[in-house]
């Protein structure tokens, strides 16, 4: 009897351990499901995304430190100097515009970063150091600009001519301030009066060739790179006749600089004539001549200007098309050209190579004014 009681005893100790361990199992697995994950960090943006977003906090960085310049010189800065700052602010602001999305808007740091010449936290990917004096400020752009073109190398094809074109008009703006205040900017890596890249090699025109580009033009619709270098060998073809009208008409001054700019549009057809034929192009046939305007016989050194600026939408056109070793040669045309603009008097516009409505860029948000502080004018932003 006393062991019957002592056996019915341990099986309900059994029992309730084994009850109690079930309980447990089930506390730790409730507490399991219950306790949520870390969550997965977030995926790093598309490197276009990356490399616009660096250009729109550089934007705001060398846009904030040309407003605290002029304000810092005011009316005892020379006129050219001045002149100068006040240009590469207006062209900042449009450019700022221009790479702006929403969520950069809606950004509440911005409003500090537009005027504040330390960068607020929507400029964490600058990668220039905010410029204190004119000369840092000259080297800052000119950074910045060739990092433009660099992140254009591979960036996706419209963003590519986006970056490309801030990155143009960001050089040539340094180089407007330096001359303007004689400051002597560092030669970058690459840079000097040669020829653009030459593109990649081209395999011979042969008869399979032929066979196989008529297969592809059947096939091919809208704008493709072979088209968009056919229009760059036109635009060679002009400029070439034109340089060679315009040799016997301009000055002594400028007949040597006219010179050496036909030479590098002879190499450039020629270039952009083998890069059209190995993607089945329509190359146009050279032409014994073009007609000239009246206003260009004139004065041949407004209309080369003129020739000169429109080729550049062209040229945004190669290198959002192209990749590798093409954009490469395209992104080195593109600022010959717009050199050559310049060099010429005309405007090769805030973005080279993009044809901009700045009515319909989004405005940058006011600075909001705090107490002690006082808001810097915003050219441009408008």
């Amino acid at each position: 009897m006393k062991d019957d009681t002592q056996k019915s005893g341990r099986r309900r100790r059994y029992f309730q351990y084994a009850v109690f361990a079930l309980a447990a199992l089930l506390v730790v697995s409730l507490g399991l499901v219950l306790i949520p994950r870390e969550p997965s960090p977030p995926a790093a943006p598309p490197f276009s995304e990356q490399a616009r977003a660096s250009a729109f906090a550089d934007s705001l960085t060398l846009r904030a430190a040309g407003l605290d310049l002029e304000g810092t010189a005011g009316a005892t800065a020379p006129a050219p100097q001045a002149a100068a700052l006040a240009r590469i602010v207006t062209l900042l602001t449009v450019q700022a515009r221009a790479l702006m999305l929403p969520a950069d808007a809606a950004d509440p740091a911005l409003d500090r970063a537009a005027t504040a010449p330390v960068p607020a936290p929507s400029t964490a990917l600058a990668t220039v150091t905010p410029p204190s004096t004119t000369a840092d400020f000259a080297a800052a752009l000119q950074a910045s600009g060739a990092q433009r073109l660099h992140d254009a190398e591979t960036a996706d094809g419209g963003m590519a001519r986006l970056l490309a074109g801030t990155g143009t008009a960001q050089l040539l703006a340094a180089e407007d301030l330096a001359s303007a205040t004689g400051i002597a900017l560092a030669a970058l890596p690459g840079s000097g009066p040669s020829s653009p890249a030459s593109p990649a090699a081209v395999a011979s025109f042969t008869a399979s060739r032929a066979a196989s580009c008529a297969s592809e033009a059947a096939a091919s619709t809208g704008v493709n790179l072979g088209s968009a270098l056919s229009l760059a060998v036109e635009g060679e073809l002009e400029l070439v006749y034109a340089y060679q009208a315009a040799l016997t008409r301009l000055n002594s001054g400028s007949a040597g600089p006219a010179s050496n700019f036909l030479a590098q549009h002879t190499a450039l057809r020629g270039e952009a004539e083998a890069m059209g034929r190995s993607r089945c192009a329509a190359v146009p046939s050279r032409q014994p001549g073009y007609v000239l305007s009246q206003a260009f016989l004139a004065d041949p050194a407004a209309g080369l200007g003129t020739l000169e600026a429109g080729t550049l939408p062209v040229l945004g056109d190669v290198v959002a098309l192209s990749d590798g070793r093409d954009r490469r040669w395209a992104l080195s045309a593109l600022q010959s050209a717009a050199r050559r603009t310049v060099y010429w008097g005309a405007s090769p516009g805030p973005v080279p190579g993009v044809v901009l409505d700045e009515a319909l860029l989004p405005p940058l948000p006011e600075p909001v004014s705090t107490p002690g502080t006082s808001t810097t004018s915003t050219p441009g932003n408008s």
